[in-house]
Order: structure tokens, then sequence, then C-alpha cells
């Protein structure tokens, strides 16, 4: 009677994870669903969340947290940060129970220590491109020995995959110019349209607009704020909500408070996607904003497709091909970076929304961005790179004995 193969054994590592609300958590939860569906054994290294973020055991992957240093705002960003998980993560990886594949989630500290400890332990692992670290170093102004250290350690961490798992055009690009000879696997950006859904609770007296997502500097929310206090002129009825944290944040908020417009924009930390959705879906229009020129033009502001997902028509401030996109899939209004020209924007979906979910926005989101699919090719490339390793060592072991 044939005997059942044992399941493999695949760790997800990642400085932050649900239910600590990030793209990259929802990603990672996603890929982690998807392999425990296809009865895979999946194991977390990861960090505890912060105060206020109720996490429990109540999923079917095993999650490992370990405590690490976070900033003011509560979030695992910075080198001191980065290096209070990496450093114990290379001793829990090297004396932890191993695994077939790891699949690492950047920085590229992260990546780096990762390649060194798989090296020793003899397992490979994929890494999870889903933005460039470096050109995002390069758009904070840090110094250039700081960015020339973080592109080698990037390169390194991409180099060292047995395949990077790749977001977009843009990422793939961008990769073949820094890390020619980097594997990559295409696997897309995605949200869960279980949880992000046009049906579910909504909020009482919401606001008409919702920022949702990270604020930082390749964000480049203040012309959200701008253009927001330009509408107010001509629209003061109207409310405004921005959810999340992030380096841009308090000059947000004071920017806010010096145009006048504070008692009609509030800002609230961040929370669970799942109280995001309801913010969301009970929006007349969600912004995304990207600043351009500053080499993160590839990027792809997730909370777009988040809003979608529940049939909120967007306002986008910022670089093409997504501007055109927008307008060509019917899917809001996009403008350029100008305060001016994005108020009008805004304006414009106001206009034509009355809050309640748009079907074509949230089939568009099934079709196109449904975090499912994609967790679904992570997942192929994952497990692909366990059979290729098996098939060499078979093939190794065959060599040998001739």
């Amino acid at each position: 009677m044939p005997t059942k193969r044992r399941a493999n054994r695949v760790t997800i590592i990642s400085r932050i994870y649900a239910p600590e609300p990030s793209a990259a958590s929802l990603r990672l939860q996603a890929l982690a669903d998807e392999l425990v569906r296809r009865e895979q054994d999946v194991r977390v290294l990861t960090s505890r969340p912060p105060r206020g973020i109720r996490h429990d055991a109540g999923t079917a992957e095993t999650v490992a947290r370990w405590p690490v240093l976070r900033d003011r705002a509560g979030y695992v960003r910075g080198y001191l940060q980065y290096m209070s998980f990496d450093i114990p993560l290379f001793f829990r990886m090297i004396f932890g129970r191993r695994a077939d594949v790891y699949v690492v989630e950047p920085p590229p500290t992260t990546g780096t220590v990762a390649r060194v400890a798989t090296w020793l332990i003899r397992r490979p692992y994929v890494y999870y491109a889903a933005d460039i670290w470096s050109d995002a170093a390069q758009m904070t102004g840090a110094a250039g020995w700081v960015i020339g250290v973080v592109r080698r350690l990037e390169r390194f961490a991409l180099l060292g995959a047995a395949t990077d798992l790749v977001v977009s055009d843009g990422v793939i690009s961008r990769i073949r110019t820094m890390a020619p000879g980097a594997r990559m696997s295409p696997v897309g950006h995605g949200v869960d349209t279980d949880l992000f859904a046009p049906d579910g609770p909504r909020i009482d007296d919401a606001p008409d607009i919702v920022y949702a997502g990270t604020m930082s500097e390749w964000h480049g929310a203040r012309v959200a704020v701008d253009a927001l206090a330009i509408l107010l002129r001509s629209v003061p009825s109207v409310k405004a909500v921005f959810i999340g944290q992030g380096s841009d944040r308090d000059a947000l908020e004071a920017s806010a408070v010096a145009q006048g417009i504070a008692d009609r924009v509030t800002f609230l930390p961040p929370m669970p996607p799942e109280q995001a959705a309801a913010w969301i879906r009970s929006a007349r229009v969600a912004l995304a904003t990207l600043q351009p020129g500053k080499g993160y033009d590839f990027a792809v502001p997730t909370k777009l497709y988040a809003a979608l997902a529940v049939g909120t028509p967007v306002a986008y401030c910022g670089p093409e091909p997504l501007r055109t996109t927008i307008v060509e899939e019917q899917l809001g209004a996009s403008a350029e970076f100008d305060a001016e020209a994005y108020a009008a924007a805004i304006a414009g979906v106001l206009a034509e929304t009355d809050g309640r979910p748009d079907p074509h926005l949230v089939d568009w989101a099934h079709r196109n961005v449904s975090a499912r699919s994609v967790a679904a090719r992570a997942a192929d490339a994952v497990l692909a790179t366990v059979a290729s390793r098996r098939g060499a060592r078979r093939g190794a072991g065959r060599a040998s004995s001739h």
C-alpha cells in the first residue's frame, strides 16, 4: 500500500504579519492560507504585534512570535528595529525546525540574514520582492553611503533566492537592472476580496472621503491634504478621514491644522483590516497617492485595490500608467501630482457616486486583483522550488551511485 508523502515544510519569515495591518501582512496571510489549503505544513517566524492589536492561535499555520523594537508609531521601521528582528532571526533559523523552503519578506537586511542562514543549513529560500527598498531609501533623502549599502544588501538577497516573487512589470524591470541574473516569478498584486467585500459592517455618520494605509515619503499624501483644502472652499460640508501611520503622518496633521481644515479632516491610528474595510465601504470616494519622479513610479498603492474590492471608486494622484488604467477601466478619476488637479478629480467622483457599492468595481477587482489568485501563483512558485531541489538531489544521488 503506497505511503502518503509528508507535507512540505514551508516557513514564512516576516517582521510583520497578521493581524497587524499592512499590505505585507495581507499577502503573506493569503499565501499561508493557500499553502494550508494544499495541505502543506506552514510555520511563520514573525514579531509580536504592537499593543492594542490582539493575536490568537486560531489559524491553521503555526505562528512563532518574537519581541522587537518599534518606533514611536508602533511600527518596525528603522535599522535598529530591523536588527532587533534580524539578529534573533538568524539563530531561530539555525537552531529551529528546518523547513524545505523559506519565504522571506523584505527588508533587504532580513533577506541578507536569510540568505546566510539558508546557505549554512543548505535550504532554498524564495524572496518576496513586492517593491524595491533601495529606491525607497533614495526617496527619503538618505545619505549616499546608506543607499549604497541597502542596494548591495538587496542585490545579495535577490540573487541568492531560488526565485523572487515579483508583483509588477515595473519591479521586474528594476530587478533586471540592479540584479541581472536574478530568477523571477511574476505573481501580481492582490487584495483579500473576502475581507474587502461590498457586504459588511458600515460606519455610522461616515466621512465622504477616506485614505486608508501608509503615509510615507514615497506616497506623497501631502498632496491629498492640499487638495482637500481646495475642495472644502467650494464644498465645505465634505468630511475626510486618514487611517494609518507612516513617516509623513505628523506633517499631514500639521498641514491640516495650518490650512484650517482640521475640523473636517480626521486622523485615526492603524486598525485591523476588517475595521478598515468598514470605513472604506462607507465612504463615497477613496484616495490613493504616489509621488512621481523619485525612482518609485512603478509602485501600486494597495489601498487602491482594497477600495475597488468593496465597490468604492478611487481618486488617484500620481504617475502613469496607473492614471490611464483608472480612466480606461472606469474605476474612478485620476490626476497628475498637483493639488488643484487632484481636488477637481475628487470633486468629480463625489458628484457621480451615491455611496452605494459599485458592482463594476467589485467585478473588476475579483477579475484582476484577487489575493487568492496572487497567492495561488506564489504558492506554485514556492512548491516548485521544493520540487526542483528534490529533483536535483535525486539526480545527484543517481549520479553518485554509478
